[in-house]
C-alpha cells in the first residue's frame, strides 16, 4: 500500500478530510461610485470603479458540512469592499486597494488578498478604454525571533 493511500485512510478513519483543500473567494465586477483621484474634478464629481478581489479562505469548514454558515458571505465581502471605496478618498488607486486586502486579511484571517481597481473611464486626454492597478496584500510572516521571546 502506497504512502498516499495510507495517508488518506489515516485522515478517514480520523474522521477529517482526506484531501488537502485550500479555497479562495472571488468577487469579479463590483462596481461603485466613489471620489478617488489625483485631480480635484475626480475627488469632488468622482466616477465608477469596478473591483474585482480574490482572497483564500483558511480552514473553511464548509467544504466539509456543506453548511452557509460555515463559508464567507459574499454580502458582507462586497459591503466591507464598498465601506472601504466610499467611507473617505485616495489619491491613488494603489492605497484604496492596499486598505481593502488589509481589512479584508483582518476579517477573515486569510493570508493573501488580490484586490484589482479599474477606472473604466480614466480622466485622460486619450482615448483609453480602462486604466487598473491590482495589489497583493500578505499577512506578514511572524518573526521566529518573537516566538522564542514569548
Amino acid at each position: 500500500m502506497g504512502q498516499a493511500i495510507r495517508r488518506y485512510i489515516g485522515r478517514m478513519e480520523a474522521g477529517g478530510n482526506p484531501f488537502d483543500v485550500s479555497v479562495d473567494v472571488e468577487l469579479r465586477g463590483l462596481s461603485l461610485y466613489t471620489h478617488h483621484g489625483v485631480s480635484e474634478a475626480e475627488q469632488e464629481v468622482g466616477q465608477r470603479i469596478e473591483f474585482d478581489v480574490t482572497f483564500d479562505v483558511p480552514d473553511c469548514d464548509a467544504v466539509l458540512t456543506d453548511r452557509v454558515e460555515d463559508t464567507i458571505d459574499y454580502g458582507v465581502v462586497a459591503d466591507i469592499v464598498a465601506l472601504a471605496a466610499t467611507e473617505r478618498s485616495y489619491r491613488t488607486l494603489e492605497r484604496l486597494a492596499h486598505v481593502i486586502g488589509e481589512r479584508l486579511i483582518t476579517r477573515y484571517g486569510c493570508e493573501r488578498v488580490r484586490v484589482r481597481a479599474t477606472k473604466p473611464e480614466p480622466p485622460l486626454p486619450l482615448a483609453i478604454e480602462e486604466v487598473s492597478v491590482e495589489v497583493l496584500v500578505e499577512r506578514p510572516l511572524e518573526d521566529p525571533e518573537d516566538e522564542d521571546s514569548t
